[in-house]
């Protein structure tokens, strides 16, 4: 139905995922230009145990609780999907309090002994905190995720980046002035956890605003069996546990960069310093920019989840298939144009961002660029997947894409010409292996087809006339505004043109605008322009 639409969920999480990456830019550019690339470096290092451990306390359990919760309601059972949000939330607070208890606990073997950056020791130690709020913080954005409604997940996520970026960036500065480097990168890991306490407390505010309302739609479907506590938690961690372990899959493999990257740089000749300058340049700077078409592909993955359940539950294949390739489709919209983006204007973004660091920041984001096309179809197939109860499929298809990345990354960060960059190129090859597998899976369990000519020559031309423009404009504008106008104007006139040749092609039609809240607006105007 129009109404239950994953991309009406989709719409609103990705809404608020924009909203974040704004308010994000304005935490990471200052950020990198304030504590440096060095600073960067043992920023980043704290994140990669953070991301780690939040996999396997939190990471698996929104879509699982999103899962469960969606098939009860689909049957009628409210009262037992209100029971299984309730014994999520207080597992959640347990694993919460034992990840921070044993990131502390750990921290100081991690950076002597492990990453063999001593200085990163507090901005590790400072993301302790912030693994307990986030945890807690997973129940609820899962509850309310599997009534498909993602207004309150929008919401905490806006509080949370919101106050990460106004407490990370003052602590940053003041440490800095005050002390040193690696207190400075501390002080913005510090943000982290006081943002996930605040967006926890804005969550419960929501919860208890609508508990009596919430509580007075919860009936009971007589028909169905009321699970005991127990066999709730089994339920939860025999689908969070799968998704877990897929999660923290690319943590760990940043982890393993890390460690890979910084002395693989130190065996060709850099020293400790520059390992950590260029590693903050790959991680901290031009990764950040690769994540942002995420906020978009996961909102769609998220939403996609209960939307596959519930039809799986009802039996209703036909809407299986269409929703699969509905949300593959639209992943790659997003993700061929950014990739290519990035690519074309790599030197230029780079230049623009980070005026203070080499240009060879630039080369880096360059190849790192086209992990976003394979990462962005990755995460949609990998949405569908745990939606038709397969989560094992895409963990281990990450883990073999993970296996290649550590192979290609440990042999090319060996080569000095290539150093860092060695590790984007192993990150590039780990995506297209794990978004291949991912696709031959969903063709398996659904049946569906994806015609070549919808799914990849559409998109592909319109890609590349968007690039072929972006080029000669950049080019011809630089001569008479600089750098920086020119690249802003570019990306601008990019998107138009984009969205031009999309229409042109017919790679979005009436009925996607249709799905769109107000689409059914833009629809005439477009008529009008003779666009549709």
């Amino acid at each position: 139905m129009k109404k239950d639409s994953f991309l009406k969920g989709a719409f609103i999480l990705g809404a608020a995922g924009i909203i974040v990456k704004i308010m994000g830019a304005f935490f990471r550019i200052p950020l990198g230009r304030i504590i440096g690339s060095e600073g960067m470096g043992y920023y980043q290092a704290g994140y990669t145990v953070f991301n780690l451990l939040l996999a396997f306390t939190s990471a698996g359990f929104p879509t699982a609780i999103s899962k469960l919760v969606s098939e009860k309601r689909a049957k009628q059972d409210y009262r037992g999907a209100h029971k299984t949000f309730k014994t999520a939330f207080y597992l959640l607070l347990a694993l919460g309090g034992i990840g921070a208890i044993g990131l502390a606990l750990l921290t100081p073997t991690l950076v002597h002994d492990i990453f063999k950056s001593p200085n990163a020791f507090y901005s590790v130690l400072a993301l302790a905190p912030a693994v307990f709020f986030v945890s807690a913080l997973a129940s609820f954005r899962g509850y309310f995720q599997g009534m498909k409604d993602m207004t309150p997940t929008a919401i905490s996520q806006i509080v949370e980046q919101a106050a990460r970026v106004i407490f990370g960036l003052s602590f940053a500065v003041l440490l800095l002035k005050y002390f040193n480097i690696a207190l400075g990168a501390a002080g913005a890991s510090l943000g982290a956890a006081i943002g996930a306490f605040f967006a926890l407390i804005s969550m419960l505010f929501i919860y208890f605003k609508r508990k009596d309302k919430i509580l007075n739609l919860e009936g009971h479907n007589e028909d169905s069996i009321e699970e005991s506590f127990t066999e709730i938690i089994k339920n939860i961690l025999r689908i969070s546990i799968p998704i877990a372990i897929g999660a923290a899959v690319m943590p760990l493999i940043n982890t393993i960069d890390t460690i890979i990257v910084m002395r693989r740089l130190q065996a060709i000749g850099f020293t400790v310093l520059e390992s950590t300058s260029l590693y903050g340049q790959l991680q901290g700077m031009a990764a950040t920019l690769v994540n942002l078409p995420q906020v978009l592909t996961v909102a769609l993955a998220t939403s996609v989840v209960p939307v596959i359940s519930e039809a799986v539950a009802t039996n209703d294949m036909k809407r299986v298939i269409s929703d699969s390739k509905s949300v593959l489709r639209v992943s790659l919209l997003i993700g061929l144009p950014a990739s290519a983006g990035l690519a074309v204007l790599s030197g230029p973004i780079m230049t623009m961002l980070y005026p203070n660091e080499p240009s060879s920041i630039g080369q880096i984001l360059f190849f790192l660029a086209f992990a976003v096309t394979f990462l962005a179809p990755l995460q949609a197939l990998t949405g569908v997947l745990q939606g038709l109860g397969k989560p094992d499929i895409p963990v281990k298809n990450l883990i073999i894409g993970a296996v290649f990345k550590s192979l290609v990354t440990y042999v090319l960060t060996g080569i000095p010409i290539l150093n860092v960059k060695g590790a984007a190129i192993g990150t590039v090859v780990a995506y297209f292996t794990a978004f291949a597998l991912n696709l031959r899976a969903v063709k398996k369990e659904t049946g569906a087809v994806f015609p070549m000519d919808e799914f990849l020559i559409r998109p592909v031309s319109s890609v590349i006339v968007m690039s072929l423009v972006v080029y000669i404009t950049y080019g011809q504008l630089f001569k008479y505004v600089g750098n920086n106008l020119s690249t802003i104007i570019s990306i601008g006139i990019g998107g138009i043109v984009y969205g031009i040749m999309l229409l042109k092609t017919k790679s979005i039609t009436e009925a996607d605008f249709d799905l769109l809240p107000g689409g059914s607006k833009i629809i005439p105007i477009l008529q009008k322009l003779k666009l549709m």
